[in-house]
């Protein structure tokens, strides 16, 4: 058996309570991801409204343009490591991400890192159904004005009855799409790669023909530099940015194989990858950087928002166009990156009962009811509690499985004991301790920073250090969690050798 060879399940395994269709392993002839279609799926999931206003953040709390956009491209380029090497299962066994931590974690174990990575999607979709929520709550503003004084709903902070209609409105769409399958996801893929590439680039041509340049934001120096404001930080707030934007895509990096799964072979996954994540995430939010940087000449001010500055275009036509291709875009990424997944996940629960479209509809009514606005407020709210927060889960659960599978396994799964309660994955009752275990220390030590980022303790009651390891969140918990699993597998294999 070859390293790279696709391995086709042989045994009947129908009748296991832990098996059906959506959970089955995608055969050679089922697949139809090529390189190009690896690639233009993350050209979609990057070129969005998050990427684009990515770097504001950055540059306002100190970053010059360049360590900003450069901060995002080693981010990501970081993150396409245990990408690539999680997909690998994906392609090789046809399996999903749930099934995959089967051979991890157990049978039943392998429902802790799916809900965890389900309820961090439910998170982003709700995120994402409110932007594009947003998006035709704005485009209908400028024609009915009225819409902005609409009744406030008092149980959902400062959320009016407009702005909820659009975001039930966007959501439903969301849901169709779901109700139509993966290849219909695949087709709205395809179509929406290149148009926001093609609606960011004329954003760009725009702005830099109405600035005359692209202003004074490109050329603006870095706070950290000799003799600004924050001389002497750039390293202290380098790596929890860092950490921030590995977080953006360390759900992906759990989940890929839901995905690969479909590819036609590793290097349409691997190389489809390399050539779509870092290079989009780079040069989007660039985009977003230089158009904001020119309307500060173009306006007086900076707007970071592109669903505010489509508004100031006087051409209603060119601004339905636009608002239309963002909420396209909007809902491409929201179903790739933040539906498919927690489908599986939920499906996972109860295979028999659960499909992948009634996994969807629960990832729609839980991403309601996380209220994604309230995710919103603020900067702070954002990076510090959600962002960084969330990534000390993945990280650790990245950490066990990319250990599992190439130091344990070295790649070689039972595809037919992935189904099976009498299979090398049954470990204890279905669960393997040695991971649980290794996932829980991973986290443990990012804990007391994330109780005090989140306010759930006052913030001197923390050590220092303990806030700076927390900056660095999804690096220790990935890191602790891999090196336990492998310890601790081993001891475990010892003692039962020694018996």
């Amino acid at each position: 058996m070859s390293h790279g060879e696709i391995v086709e399940l042989t045994q009947n395994v129908a009748g296991s309570p832990f098996y059906s269709p959506d959970l089955a392993p995608i055969s050679r002839a089922e697949r139809k991801w090529g390189l190009r279609d690896i690639a233009v799926l993350w050209i979609s999931m990057s070129a969005c409204i998050p990427t684009y206003m990515l770097a504001s953040s950055l540059i306002e709390l100190g970053m010059d343009w360049r360590q900003a956009v450069g901060t995002i491209f080693l981010a990501n380029v970081i993150v396409l490591v245990p990408m690539i090497l999680n997909a690998h299962a994906g392609t090789r066994y046809g399996i999903s991400f749930p099934v995959y931590c089967r051979a991890a974690y157990g049978i039943h174990g392998a429902n802790v890192p799916a809900l965890l990575r389900a309820l961090v999607a439910c998170g982003w979709f709700g995120i994402q159904s409110w932007i594009g929520g947003m998006a035709i709550y704005t485009m209908l503003g400028v024609w009915w004005p009225s819409l902005h004084e609409s009744t406030k709903v008092a149980a959902l902070g400062n959320v009016n009855v407009a702005q909820l209609g659009c975001f039930l409105f966007f959501w439903a769409l969301n849901m169709l799409v779901v109700w139509r399958g993966i290849e219909s996801i695949r087709v709205l893929l395809n179509i929406k790669a290149p148009l926001l590439i093609l609606l960011g680039l004329a954003l760009l041509a725009w702005a830099y023909n109405q600035a005359g340049g692209f202003g004074p934001m490109l050329s603006q120096p870095s706070k950290f530099a000799a003799g600004g404001e924050r001389a002497g930080e750039f390293w202290t707030f380098f790596f929890p940015a860092l950490t921030a934007n590995v977080s953006f895509w360390a759900t992906l990096s759990l989940n890929i194989p839901d995905f690969s799964r479909y590819a036609y072979s590793q290097r349409d996954q691997m190389l489809g990858q390399a050539l779509g994540l870092p290079t989009t995430m780079g040069l989007y939010s660039f985009i977003g950087v230089a158009v904001t940087s020119a309307t500060v000449i173009i306006y007086g001010h900076a707007i970071w928002d592109p669903v505010q500055l489509l508004t100031k275009f006087e051409n209603h036509a060119v601004l339905v166009v636009a608002m239309l291709s963002l909420c396209l875009a909007t809902l491409a990424t929201n179903i790739a990156a933040n539906v498919v997944s927690p489908a599986n996940d939920f499906a996972h629960l109860w295979p028999k009962r659960i499909s992948f479209r009634i996994g969807g509809l629960i990832t729609g009514l839980v991403g309601i009811a996380i209220q994604p606005w309230r995710l919103l407020e603020n900067a702070s709210v954002y990076i510090d509690k959600w962002l960084i927060g969330y990534s000390l889960l993945l990280g650790a659960i990245g950490g066990v499985l990319i250990a599992d599978y190439y130091f344990v396994r070295r790649t070689r799964l039972d595809l037919a004991g992935l189904y099976r309660k009498d299979g090398p994955y049954w470990y204890a009752g279905g669960f393997n301790i040695v991971a649980l275990i290794a996932t829980a220390a991973g986290i443990a030590p990012c804990m007391p920073g994330f109780f005090a980022a989140a306010g759930l303790v006052e913030p001197d009651a923390i050590a220092p250090f303990w806030k700076t390891l927390y900056g660095y969140a999804w690096f220790v918990s990935f890191g602790t969690a891999m090196i336990v699993h492998v310890g601790l597998t081993a001891i475990a294999n010892q003692g039962r050798a020694g018996r």
